[in-house]
């Protein structure tokens, strides 16, 4: 069990598990950066795209914790040497959200206008959202079942093959982009944002084929579903309707950046979509270590082991602000070619390199905050992470964002509330999970 916190087999999940976590901000970036450049209308092309990327990743992130929720139980069973009880929740789970996302296609497609002028989004660029919107909607059911099968295979502490699968996914969605949206001169005519949507939808259904082959290829979990449901079923529905909140906190941050941004004009919204975009990336790098911690600490806390969950989370700290420094150092050279590559409107530019810098100086704090953040996933404990990202939310991002704007700040505004939101979601987790496993003599 000790060498399941060794460097090489936390490197084992992580780097496998990095790769396939910027798969998914590597779509919306692949739109954000060829939309950014079309001949027509690109600035609000891309102020379309940030603001459906925002919306569906509010979807994706309420609907998409399954993958967490089966993680942790499935690590949990597999540390205490169970598997086999537990055989039938994943495809039950997927079950229900495959479920769940055909009623969200049902409940927002006819509405979509509705939704996105609560964006603030008016003329050309509502437009734009709607119809890149009404076509990136059917890939929802697709990716959420991949995103189960991923928490699956976490959970049997596997990250090659979601690996694998992100792959061929990315690939796709960039070649399809180049393709759909610029055209092939003399063959195929270019459909602008429109074929950016349909290179996503085309991307999501491929990796839920690959997801699926591998899943019953490769492990012993079925997907046929059985009843009646699996015992863990409600533990299982425990976990999610926790993150169901907790994500629903975290979207109203999202929500009211990209609200606030939409209000301040064009080029300020298509430069936070870049510099969110970019965040998003970062986080998603990050994301390697804390899948680490998730994975490794359910199977610890299954097999009964304290010790170890410590000196995981010490190798994981330092780890985190390893990666978080390389990021913002790598940022920092590459601080004005980056602003480039998805806009030459000189006001875009100019709105974004007043405040990447924020974005990079954020990275070693995400890294802290997103591996604890994964870790209390792993471990089960779904309703502290929703009560920590309540008050992260509604007690410090809030009240410093609109204090902020009121105050004229505009994109500092956002992202200096981001900043602190991200300190108030580390800290606590931090501080409460060595109470939980120190010995009680080294807590004072």
């Amino acid at each position: 069990m000790k060498s399941a916190i060794s460097l090489k087999n936390i490197n084992r999940i992580a780097i496998p598990a990095l790769i396939a976590g910027v798969s998914e901000p590597i779509l919306s970036i692949t739109d954000t950066a060829i939309v950014g450049n079309i001949d027509i209308n690109a600035t609000e092309s891309l102020a379309a795209v940030g603001i459906v990327g925002a919306f569906i990743s509010m979807l994706i992130w309420v609907l998409g914790q399954t993958r967490s929720a089966i993680s942790s139980i499935v690590s949990q069973y597999l540390g205490s040497d169970r598997l086999e009880d537990i055989k039938s929740l994943p495809a039950q789970a997927i079950f229900i959200i495959t479920s769940l996302s055909i009623l969200i296609i049902l409940g927002t497609y006819p509405f979509a206008q509705f939704i996105f002028k609560l964006y603030n989004a008016t003329g050309l660029i509502l437009e734009y959202c709607v119809a890149y919107y009404r076509i990136r909607v059917f890939g929802f059911p697709f990716t959420l079942f991949t995103i189960a099968v991923f928490g699956a295979f976490r959970g049997l502490q596997n990250t090659f093959y979601p690996m694998i699968i992100a792959i061929i996914g990315a690939s796709t969605n960039i070649i399809l982009d180049i393709i759909l949206v610029y055209g092939i001169n003399g063959h195929i005519a270019p459909m602008n944002i429109k074929g950016a949507a349909y290179a996503s939808v085309i991307a999501q259904l491929l990796m839920a084929i690959c997801s699926a082959y591998f899943l019953l290829t490769k492990t012993i979990i079925p997907l046929k579903v059985s009843f009646p449901f699996n015992k863990e079923i409600k533990q299982f529905l425990l976990m999610i309707a926790n993150l169901f909140v907790r994500t629903l906190a975290l979207n109203v941050t999202l929500y009211f950046a990209n609200a606030y941004a939409t209000s301040y004009g064009k080029e300020y919204i298509a430069a936070y979509t870049i510099a969110i975009n970019l965040w998003f990336l970062g986080a998603f790098i990050i994301d390697g270590y804390a899948s680490a911690g998730n994975i490794l600490s359910g199977k610890l806390y299954g097999a009964n082991r304290p010790d170890l969950l410590i000196a995981l989370s010490n190798k994981l700290i330092k780890y985190g602000i390893l990666v978080g420094v390389g990021l913002a150092g790598v940022g920092a050279l590459l601080y004005y070619p980056l602003g480039h590559l998805f806009s030459n409107d000189p006001a875009v530019l100019t709105a974004f390199n007043e405040v990447f810098w924020i974005v990079l100086l954020m990275q070693p704090i995400c890294a802290l905050a997103f591996i604890f953040d994964g870790m209390f996933k792993g471990l089960g404990r779904m309703k502290y992470l929703r009560n920590v990202l309540l008050g992260a939310t509604f007690l410090v991002f809030l009240p410093v964002l609109l204090y902020l704007d009121h105050l004229g700040y505009q994109l500092y505004a956002i992202f200096i509330a981001m900043t602190l939101w991200m300190v108030a979601r580390g800290l606590p987790l931090i501080i409460k999970f060595r109470k939980l496993f120190l010995p009680s003599h080294e807590n004072h």
